[in-house]
């Protein structure tokens, strides 16, 4: 997988993500959606005005806007844990088009480097840091949760937002994690608990649905400094889904029906089976 900019290995042309930690084709078929979404998202208003009104009710700073459920509230409590300042350099593992990421910079005077695995997210985040003025302090490049190319001891601070349930391996995201933070770092995760009943033999979420991840974080070396659930989060991500379902025609009119099926694909998904025992945010640390 990537180091700096590069794109992965090349054969043929082509990004070889082999290697990554894929299991069952679960990474294809995430990235697929994902770069399609993401390739769709500068011309889909619609969709961007529904998602900020559903999943965090348009109280997320607009030229950080995401297509997550973290709420301001959210950020501010995770920033503080993460006791960020100037010269620290944080990891947004999962970056997308780099929203949440970038505010943290902003806020904080951290410098950041994206990772993601979608060409077309890392291109929208770059894109996101020259416009909020950040290019100076942002960074973004191709990678895994499993492999991101960093070198050991990169950073102060890991934070991955509302992916980590998608990690095809957990246990390999957690031991890169760990790798790449500093002694005495911290990793700040919110993701959704997977019910495993729920999801076996479900596409992506069944391929490693962890219901607790209190033991995984350990396992791998992390001390736990904070789980607690985030108050009201199935207020906003049923309804959120349950919005996307009912405008199906019209995102499929707006989007193209690529990018649309990875959201509605998601969306059906979490409203017929519900399969999220909580939504969580974590804070651990890594000590030696």
């Amino acid at each position: 997988m990537p180091a700096g900019d590069s794109a992965g290995n090349d054969v043929g042309g082509i990004r070889d993500f082999s290697d990554s930690g894929a299991d069952s084709g679960v990474f294809d078929v995430v990235l697929g959606g994902y770069e399609a979404v993401y390739e769709a998202l500068p011309n889909a208003s619609m969709f961007n005005r529904l998602w900020r009104e559903n999943a965090y009710g348009g109280k997320f700073p607009i030229g950080f806007a995401h297509i997550g459920f973290l709420t301001a509230a959210e950020a501010q409590r995770m920033l503080a844990l993460l006791d960020l300042g100037a010269g620290n350099v944080v990891v947004d593992v999962a970056c997308g088009a780099g929203g949440p990421g970038l505010w943290v910079i902003q806020q904080s005077g951290a410098t950041l480097i994206g990772v993601d695995p979608a060409t077309a997210g890392v291109a929208a985040a770059r894109e996101r840091a020259r416009r909020v003025g950040l290019e100076e302090r942002a960074r973004f490049v191709e990678g895994t949760f499993e492999r991101t190319g960093l070198s050991p001891g990169t950073a102060d601070a890991v934070m991955t937002i509302e992916a980590f349930q998608y990690a095809p391996d957990k246990r390999a995201a957690l031991g890169e994690f760990f790798r790449i933070l500093k002694p005495n770092g911290r990793l700040a995760i919110i993701c959704f608990e997977v019910d495993p009943a729920k999801v076996d033999g479900v596409p992506v979420l069944g391929a490693d649905p962890i219901a607790d991840y209190t033991p995984s974080l350990e396992a791998a070396g992390f001390t736990i400094d904070v789980c607690e659930e985030t108050p009201g989060w199935a207020d906003r991500v049923y309804p959120t889904f349950e919005a996307v379902i009912a405008a199906n025609e019209a995102l499929r009119a707006e989007m193209g029906d690529r990018a649309a099926e990875g959201v509605l694909s998601e969306a059906q998904v979490t409203v017929a089976l519900r399969p999220y025992r909580r939504r969580v945010l974590m804070v651990a640390r890594r000590l030696s």
